[in-house]
């Protein structure tokens, strides 16, 4: 019945994107027909490269808060939808900005890098954002003698530390996804399946990324399947990416990693999970929850987004 349901709500939503010129962007972690349905499906950086560069009128983002934040700061003169404002994000809400801001005061003449994923008054706060999928390359371009804060996952910030050795504060946040996943649980799976590799975000933390055989962002994990010759992968991330993965490489076996708690389905986003194909479907037709920013709040925190934009483009990344 829900099946049939949804099949509804995806012809109407086609209907709507070609009526308003519309389009919806997607992360990996939503669930795969919502995925489908997209127009673009991506990581935080393409996202945001898509949302800067499209000719929609509309833009419905498929994702959390702070990607549509994001996408509203890169294209001010669209409208942006977000369909479920509840969709937020653990790991920003990890770093409030008055608790952040003193941070940067009790460190100071610090080059302040962020992680994409944080609230739009984190950003404000910024001097670059960063993704997972440039965060290493951004920190190598700059001088080697400028010193940094970084936040606010403390497992990105650590590796980004032991991979480019230098001089960085992190701040003490989290996903609670990526904290989730069980090295033991890991270990178990990897005796079952001796010749799988054990594909990681570098958000989990130290013990898993350790074991792996490879470490990277969401979108480098998928191309690094579609490149290697292994048959089978326990992939530490949000499953929602295994969609991708799947259909990228069908002949392939992709085993999600297992939680601490086997009784939780903590290594999904529960935030994330809250776009629905109805919700989609009512946003679009109200055009609302609508994402909406003061101008001055805008213009800075657009200034650190731009900034890693544009060093991103002149590394080819």
């Amino acid at each position: 019945m829900k099946e049939n349901r949804d099949i509804v709500y995806f012809k109407e939503i086609l209907r709507l994107k070609k009526e308003k010129n519309a389009i919806i962007l997607a992360h990996y972690y939503q669930t795969g027909d919502i995925q489908d349905l997209a127009d673009f499906v991506g990581d935080s950086l393409a996202l945001s490269q898509k949302a800067a560069s499209n000719d929609a009128d509309i833009i419905l983002f498929a994702g959390v808060k702070f990607m549509a934040e994001t996408a509203k700061i890169l294209s001010p003169g669209k409208k942006v939808l977000l369909p479920d404002l509840n969709a937020g994000c653990s790991l920003a809400d990890s770093c409030r900005a008055e608790d952040f801001k003193k941070f940067i005061d009790e460190n100071p003449g610090r080059t302040v890098v962020t992680y994409v994923n944080t609230n739009i008054d984190v950003k404000v706060l910024s001097d670059i954002i960063c993704t997972s999928s440039n965060a290493v390359q951004i920190i190598e371009s700059l001088p080697p003698e400028e010193k940094f804060i970084f936040g606010p996952d403390r497992n990105l910030g650590n590796y980004i530390v032991n991979k480019t050795g230098r001089d960085i504060k992190v701040w003490n946040g989290a996903c609670h996804v990526h904290e989730e996943f069980s090295l033991e649980a890991i270990i178990r799976l990897k005796e079952e399946f001796p010749d799988a590799k054990i594909i990681v975000h570098p958000e989990c933390e130290l013990p898993v990324r350790m074991i792996a055989d490879f470490t990277g962002s969401t979108s480098a994990l998928l191309n690094f399947t579609k490149k290697d010759d292994s048959k089978t992968y326990i992939v530490a991330t949000e499953p929602g990416i295994i969609h991708q993965m799947t259909k990228s490489n069908p002949s392939k076996n992709f085993i999600p990693a297992p939680p601490k708690d086997s009784t939780c389905g903590c290594s999904e986003c529960n935030f994330m999970k809250l776009i629905t194909p109805w919700k989609i479907y009512k946003c679009l037709l109200n055009e609302e929850p609508e994402i909406m920013i003061e101008e001055e709040i805008l213009e800075k925190a657009r200034k650190p987004i731009i900034r890693m934009m544009e060093i991103s483009e002149k590394l080819g990344l």
